[in-house]
């Protein structure tokens, strides 16, 4: 066999589909990522905060994709928390670039968006583990918190 011969068949396997079972849970839990990481970041698109829709969400398939990889490549389900233990330090420090301290009235700015950035990621490793459930729940809560929440600290400071 030549050298040609070796590299095409080596490519060929290289670029091979996954069957379609393989391939309707990837797009799914991908899918799923985007949608609900779309959500969180919706909203906080419409507040009008730096961390919107398109980080929230390429933060949420980035953290699915993650998880994900590794486990429909035959790791271990536990072996991949040394990639989750990764991935939360390193949401970690995107978060931290979000904070801000205002030093002419001693406040801090940014620790919401932190935080969502920090919950969005944990959504898309939900997702890309095939939790969806877990992860919609999550999303819903997150929703229920960041809008309800202020409402009704301003209804107790009337």
């Amino acid at each position: 066999m030549g050298v040609t011969a070796e590299i095409g068949e080596a490519l060929a396997s290289e670029f091979t589909l996954p069957d379609a079972g393989e391939i309707t849970v990837m797009v799914v839990r991908l899918l799923t990522a985007a949608l609900l990481g779309g959500m969180l970041g919706m909203e906080r698109e419409r507040k009008g905060r730096s961390a919107g829709l398109k980080t929230h969400i390429l933060v949420s398939i980035g953290s699915a994709l993650f998880v994900m990889a590794p486990l429909l490549s035959g790791i271990a389900p536990a072996d991949v928390t040394r990639v989750m233990q990764g991935i939360v330090s390193g949401i970690g420090f995107l978060g931290a670039g979000a904070i801000i301290k205002l030093e002419r009235d001693e406040r801090i700015e940014g620790l919401t968006t932190a935080a969502g950035i920090w919950m969005v990621s944990a959504v898309g490793m939900a997702a890309g583990m095939g939790m969806e459930i877990m992860a919609l729940a999550t999303t819903l809560i997150a929703l229920a918190v960041v809008n309800a929440l202020p409402r009704i600290m301003r209804n107790d400071q009337r």
